[in-house]
């Protein structure tokens, strides 16, 4: 056999091990080796001293460093896949298309300071701050990415009901409404002070949205809000001047839920008439109605145009529409249980059923492929509108109480100005290219889901939803259907 040992190595080995036979009695054994090793190795007492301790020595060193590597091993792997998840060449390299992203459990950060059930949640269009309302008249601001609160604004008198981000370019304002029957304007660069009250609703205001303007250079922005009412109204005000611009009537009952289009040119509104109306703006006119849930509608969403050849297909056209057209697919959730999908004619081209409860929430994925819905079955459901709307992920007991909402996260803008001044507010990539902004390459990713039960909570997976229990904070005596 080959030494591995130069011959000074195998001396002082020789010489270590008989000093430790010697220290430890076994003078047979290190006489023996003595004799064998024979002229090869001269040892005298000063010799043994010095040698006694070095093999023991040697050998707990090697057990140490051993462990040492091992754990160095161990770290190394876990960076390796956290970075394996976290930038662009590695999605590339585990051949994980962003645009085909979904939601998993278990989520990123729970958070927790909300004493009343979560009722809705917004994601700031430029950094990476999420407002969560609740019905203890609070909206809190949290940093979705570091899972910290950050501040609690306070102002409503009653249950906050909807939140949204958005606004003039290079202004983004908070909009929220509220029981109280008011919708307040906040602004985040200035500690998120109340800059405007905006009253006129006759009931409680469930709903409001920022109206994009579909202009050049900056799309998502605008000078425009909407709000749905439980007075049946939708009304449209100017927000750099508080009044309102255009009251929309023509439900007949507690309007629940509205979504702009892209373009900022139509309104797709519905609630507990069960008949959605896209609405024409300019006009201030119907322009179709849809017919065919048995229920209250909850919530309602307009398709991207990323999902236009998807949903094409579904409805029979040979050819999707244009990507420039704003406003040609649309699905709606209900009480009755399920999610309905829609072309801008009014005709139903899909019935997605599965859920066991209400539907609260609704968010097309940005890359088209899917269509995301929560429900008070404490589910997030993930339909493939490229399978016929099968249902392909369900994420079951997300929470122990109701879902009320789902928002996905915008691509977050890297260095943008002091006052959130992106160039885009939120835009796409091609349009903050133009302003030397760059947006975040893995938005796709970048989504959170709050949710909310008696314990008050939120999680934020990489997509944000909200659960919240309202039969525990109802009368005895009042029945949840009326609602």
């Amino acid at each position: 056999m080959s030494q591995l040992l130069t011959a000074r190595q195998a001396e002082e080995l020789h010489k270590s091990i008989i000093a430790y036979l010697t220290s430890v009695n076994l003078t047979e054994s290190s006489a023996a080796l003595r004799a064998e090793l024979g002229d090869s190795v001269s040892i005298d007492d000063a010799t043994l001293k010095k040698y006694e301790g070095l093999l023991e020595k040697k050998w707990t060193s090697v057990v140490r460093l051993q462990k040492k590597i091992m754990d160095l091993e161990s770290r190394c792997a876990a960076l390796q896949s956290e970075l394996d998840s976290a930038t662009p060449t590695s999605l590339l390299r585990k051949n994980q298309d962003p645009t085909s992203w979904l939601p998993r459990a278990p989520p990123r950060h729970v958070l927790e300071s909300h004493r009343d059930p979560v009722t809705c949640v917004a994601f700031h269009p430029v950094f990476s701050s999420l407002a969560s309302g609740s019905d203890d008249t609070t909206i809190k601001i949290w940093d979705w990415e570091l899972g910290e609160l950050e501040r609690t604004v306070k102002g409503h008198t009653k249950a906050v009901l909807d939140v949204d981000y958005g606004g003039p370019r290079g202004g983004t304002l908070l909009a929220s409404c509220s029981s109280d029957l008011t919708i307040k304007l906040w602004d985040p660069s200035d500690n998120y002070k109340n800059i405007r009250t905006l009253p006129g609703h006759d009931h409680s205001v469930s709903s409001v949205r920022f109206i994009p303007s579909g202009a050049a250079g900056s799309p998502m922005s605008g000078n425009l809000l909407v709000s749905a009412s439980r007075d049946r109204t939708l009304r449209i005000w100017d927000v750099t001047t508080g009044y309102c611009v255009k009251t929309l009537s023509g439900h007949v009952d507690w309007v629940r839920a509205v979504a702009p289009s892209i373009d900022g040119r139509f309104l797709f509104a519905a609630g507990d008439d069960r008949i959605p109306r896209l609405w024409d703006l300019s006009s201030a006119e119907t322009k179709s109605t849809f017919l065919g849930h048995e229920h209250h509608i909850e919530c309602v969403a307009i398709a991207p145009a990323a999902s236009y050849p998807h949903l094409a297909i579904l409805s029979g056209l040979k050819r999707p529409p244009a990507a420039s057209s704003s406003a040609e697919f649309f699905a709606s959730g209900s009480r009755d249980k399920t999610v309905r999908l829609w072309d801008s004619r009014g005709n139903l081209i899909k019935t997605l059923v599965g859920h066991d409860n209400w539907i609260r929430g609704l968010a097309f994925h940005p890359g088209g492929k899917y269509l995301l819905s929560v429900s008070d079955d404490k589910t997030i459901r993930c339909w493939d509108l490229t399978q016929e709307c099968k249902c392909v992920r369900i994420i079951s007991e997300v929470h122990g109480h109701f879902v009320t909402c789902l928002r996905w996260a915008p691509p977050l803008i890297k260095d943008a100005g002091a006052n959130g001044e992106s160039g885009t507010n939120g835009a796409p990539a091609a349009a903050a290219a133009t302003n030397g902004v760059r947006p975040d390459p893995n938005s796709a990713n970048k989504i959170s889901i709050s949710t909310v039960g008696l314990q008050t909570t939120m999680e934020t997976h990489q997509k944000m939803s909200a659960y919240e229990d309202e039969e525990a904070n109802l009368p005895k005596s009042f029945n949840r259907n009326e609602i």
